[in-house]
């Protein structure tokens, strides 16, 4: 990509010479290219270096989602952070999966984990009431996704312990570059269909120190309470407050159950969105994370009459003024992208982060290095043999 100007030119080549040479652990970068360096380390290292594009899932516009082949190409495609999810087993185990059952739209049964399972058939079933061994039985890296037609399947690819996900990252990362974004899925309506707050926040953490990278860790959840639970037991790791506007509603006598019983009509404001940055200060969280385009939207681009936003300039710049970064979901439309970058939000997460890094490149945007290729996959084959 040949930017427009000798000017532009001597400013992409200077952003590309950083990514070339940075080392040894990845920074990030706030606000867009004109805003002042991060004011603290973020990461290892303590140098601002790169702005966040971070692979939701691994990227699932491009790989199977949260499985070591999609955090592969992530780290192949030059993202910055790995995004993924977590749930907990019914024999505690934290495992990389984002929903709260095995859906049939991406796993199959291959068969019991024991003759005459009475679990058997696995898929259908809440992660939450099915043991590590019942997981690791499941095909989850055949089955392309509906809307993502280029994306890479990888027959017989199974579910993988956080931990796993960590030896992997090790191999392809031992200089300890890569950021990571870590979710917790608990579902704030329905306590029954996963666990608990305090042990997603408990279970987690011991995996986050185990792996030697909590200092890479963001630790994210729609269900604020297990944002509060972290930082009551280690004020050191951050936090991302997700939300949208499903989340954020409240009603006249009831606080949103997924806001730790905060009510959004209690703070100033004067919008929601200024609202909304002003309730993730008040629990201490480091990031906000906001859903870019509203639900409810009945379009998809902002250029079109009918899109409606959820991330709004007012919400942006009362987060900044407050101390907290910015980093909206799921951005895969580089005009929602652009928009975001005008308002100087501090990173995008989305399914394509090959894409949205080669725009960031092109905005003169220092990006983060691709991993090399080779190494990668590798390591990749070594940990899908004895995962």
């Amino acid at each position: 990509m040949i930017p427009p100007s000798a000017v532009s030119l001597f400013a992409f080549v200077a952003a590309q010479a950083r990514a070339l040479f940075a080392f040894p652990a990845q920074e990030i970068i706030l606000g867009g290219a004109d805003a002042p360096a991060s004011p603290g380390p973020v990461g290892a290292g303590g140098h601002a270096r790169f702005f966040d594009i971070q692979a939701h899932r691994g990227g699932r516009g491009n790989t199977v989602e949260n499985t070591l082949p999609g955090f592969a190409w992530g780290l192949i495609n030059g993202a910055t952070t790995l995004e993924l999810d977590n749930g907990i087993t019914k024999d505690g185990e934290v495992v990389v999966w984002h929903d709260e059952n095995i859906t049939p739209q991406k796993c199959i049964d291959t068969g019991p984990a024991f003759p005459d399972d009475p679990d058997y058939p696995y898929v259908g079933k809440f992660v939450a009431n099915l043991t590590l061994s019942q997981l690791k039985t499941l095909d989850c890296g055949s089955k392309r996704q509906l809307g993502y037609p280029h994306q890479l399947t990888v027959p017989h690819t199974r579910i993988s312990t956080l931990s796993e996900f960590f030896s992997f990252v090790e191999c392809a990362d031992p200089q300890h570059q890569m950021l990571f974004n870590i979710e917790s899925k608990v579902n704030a309506n329905w306590g029954n269909r996963t666990r608990d707050p305090l042990t997603f926040v408990e279970k987690q953490h011991k995996v986050f120190k185990e792996s030697g990278r909590i200092d890479a860790i963001t630790y994210q959840s729609f269900d604020w309470r297990t944002l509060v639970a972290m930082k009551d037991l280690d004020p050191a790791v951050r936090t991302s407050a997700l939300i949208d506007d499903e989340t954020a509603e409240e009603t006249e006598t009831s606080p949103s159950p997924w806001l730790a019983g905060l009510k959004m009509s209690s703070f100033p404001g004067p919008t929601l969105g200024e609202q909304i940055a002003q309730a993730t200060h008040s629990i201490r969280a480091d990031i906000l994370s906001p859903a870019a385009t509203a639900l409810r939207s009945r379009g998809v681009d902002p250029d079109g009459d009918a899109y409606e936003g959820f991330v709004t300039r007012e919400m942006v710049e009362e987060a900044r003024r407050l101390g907290v970064r910015v980093k909206p979901w799921t951005v895969n439309r580089l005009n929602v992208a652009e928009r975001m970058i005008d308002w100087k939000v501090d990173g995008i997460i989305t399914d394509y982060p090959d894409i949205v890094r080669r725009w960031a490149s092109q905005q003169n945007l220092p990006v983060a290095p691709r991993y090399p290729k080779q190494r990668v996959l590798s390591c990749l084959d070594r940990h899908m043999a004895s995962s």
